[in-house]
């Protein structure tokens, strides 16, 4: 009797959050998808700069950020270029970024950035992610996630026959926005728009912009610059916009190393060069939620959230 009475005394004291069934998800990541993104990821698995530069300044976190998004649980990951350094060869895809974030390739989405291009044609970059790169003598692509239309450009203008109103990509993201009137629309390539970074503001992609903004889209993702820097919604030509303009974050945080800020450009809200993490994005829809998050042992966090704007009529 005692001993029963023992037992029954510690399965009340255990109580039924003790049972074998798992936990619920939160709600917003249970309903909504979850996606991450970061750029400027894999160090070149052959130089001895990025070898040297990891035991003096941490660089090469490139496998923490790849942890960091398999413990998310994420829907999918905008990999924002600059994937593989220094040469993106087809060797250098296969014994750095295949060993870190290409454990995530099921569900990644790349954009080039213009380190792959210094592989003739990028050849290292499209033989690894294939037919998830789109055509190989263009980059760019869209696809839909959740109710989000989501787009992928290259910003490596040169090698595409440019980037100008006009050019064949500019058409093509025109008759693409205006096929697919969405709620809420995101559009990411390598290289940013506008940026306080060392590569600064680029007015080259001002007719993407044009056509984005346009069309009532909400977002924009580059990286290119080794930073976080979040803006205030703009217009393209870098007008503040809070009602219908597009709200730019730069993350090229993706663990190859770090950049320090120049002179901070309008607009810039938040600033950060000394992080490494992804950001997530919580695609509801007809908002979304933001939230930037370091690797472990880093403290540095942003985050907000947004209401899709609509397609303009």
């Amino acid at each position: 009797m005692m001993i029963a009475a023992a037992i029954s005394i510690l399965m009340s004291l255990l109580g039924p959050s003790h049972a074998t069934t798992p936990p619920k998800a939160p709600a917003s990541r249970a309903a909504d998808p979850v996606i991450a993104a970061a750029g400027d990821i894999a160090c070149d698995p052959f130089g001895m700069i990025d070898k040297t530069m990891t035991g003096l300044l941490g660089w090469c976190r490139m496998g923490e950020t790849a942890r960091l998004i398999k413990m998310e649980h994420v829907a999918a990951v905008l990999a924002l270029g600059d994937e593989q350094y220094q040469s993106a060869t087809p060797d250098d895809f296969a014994y750095g970024y295949a060993l870190t974030w290409g454990t995530l390739e099921a569900i990644t989405h790349p954009t080039p950035g213009n380190h792959e291009y210094y592989t003739p044609g990028a050849a290292g970059y499209f033989g690894y992610f294939g037919k998830s790169a789109g055509p190989a003598d263009l980059g760019y692509y869209s696809f839909d996630i959740g109710s989000w239309h989501i787009v992928s450009l290259n910003g490596n203008c040169d090698f595409v026959g440019g980037c100008q109103a006009g050019s064949a990509q500019e058409r093509w993201l025109h008759a693409d926005l205006s096929s697919h009137r969405s709620s809420c629309t995101l559009a990411y390539w390598h290289q940013p728009r506008f940026s306080s970074g060392g590569h600064h503001s680029d007015p080259a992609y001002q007719p993407f912009w044009r056509d984005l903004y346009e069309a009532g889209a909400d977002i924009a993702l580059a990286g290119h610059d080794h930073d976080y820097e979040r803006f205030a919604p703009q217009t393209p030509a870098g007008s503040l916009d809070e009602s219908r303009g597009i709200r730019e974050f730069v993350v090229g945080t993706g663990g190859k190393s770090h950049d320090l800020f120049g002179h901070a450009v309008p607009n810039s809200l938040v600033r950060n060069w000394s992080t490494y993490g992804v950001l997530l994005l919580t695609l509801h829809p007809h908002s979304y939620d933001w939230s930037f998050v370091p690797i472990p042992g880093e403290t540095f966090r942003d985050s907000g959230s947004g209401v899709c704007h609509g397609p303009r009529r």
